[in-house]
């Protein structure tokens, strides 16, 4: 079976890509990391969804980008809670925290070379992507470009790494539809961008706002508790 990694944050959509992966065929491994977020619900989440998947092997990498801040989920700053729904991707919102995903994409390119994969598989999706300009399929494309020129493996192999981005142009909606299908248990996964003590998600920031819409659109109900 030929590998890929997953990058596999514990939110619905990392889920949904580790299913689909898994569907394609691919051996999955599954990497996490505890970058000086606010909360560590997510992190036990990715725990819990990596096993009910399947994966091969599941790494949680440690990377304090709370050193610089600069983002409500890594710094003494307030998440906005209930923002109308028109306004979510009008400009780039204080949630978004500096290079994350090129961060974590660069972990991603690492451990694939290290298992010969060359398949990485993220769920950016650039529909209901709160305004994140490290979520866009030129990104994802310019990526993909840099990892087959800045590689052993894409200067001595075949140079065909592959950056999977199946969500992309999918709502929340129809991720979940899809996830249902592959039988994905969305009860494991989190989203909450401040989530109460108990890790029950608050249903007032961006990340909860958007997941309870799609699945309204769904026609299903949310499996989490968002009672404190």
């Amino acid at each position: 079976m030929k590998k890929a990694v997953i990058l596999l944050s514990g939110g619905l959509d990392s889920a949904t890509c580790l299913a689909l992966a898994k569907k394609e065929g691919f051996s999955t491994y599954a990497l996490s990391f505890h970058y000086g977020q606010r909360h560590n619900s997510e992190i036990d989440a990715a725990r819990a969804i990596a096993k009910s998947l399947g994966a091969v092997e599941h790494i949680i990498s440690e990377i304090d980008l709370s050193a610089f801040g600069g983002s409500a989920l890594t710094d003494e700053i307030d998440v906005p809670k209930d923002r109308d729904a028109s306004i979510l991707s009008d400009k780039i919102p204080v949630t978004y925290v500096p290079a994350r995903n090129t961060i974590f994409l660069s972990f991603a390119l690492a451990y694939a070379e290290v298992l010969d994969a060359n398949d990485i598989f993220i769920g950016v999706n650039a529909l209901d992507y709160s305004g994140y300009p490290d979520c866009r399929s030129e990104y994802i494309a310019s990526f993909q470009t840099m990892a087959n020129l800045a590689t052993k493996s894409g200067v001595e192999g075949d140079g065909n790494l592959i950056i999977h981005t199946p969500l992309i142009n999918m709502n929340k909606a129809e991720i979940i539809q899809l996830g249902i299908k592959m039988g994905v248990d969305y009860g494991l996964t989190r989203s909450c961008y401040d989530p109460f003590e108990n890790g029950n998600p608050c249903g007032h920031c961006d990340a909860c706002q958007l997941r309870l819409k799609g699945f309204e659109e769904a026609g299903l109900n949310d499996p989490l508790n968002y009672a404190y």
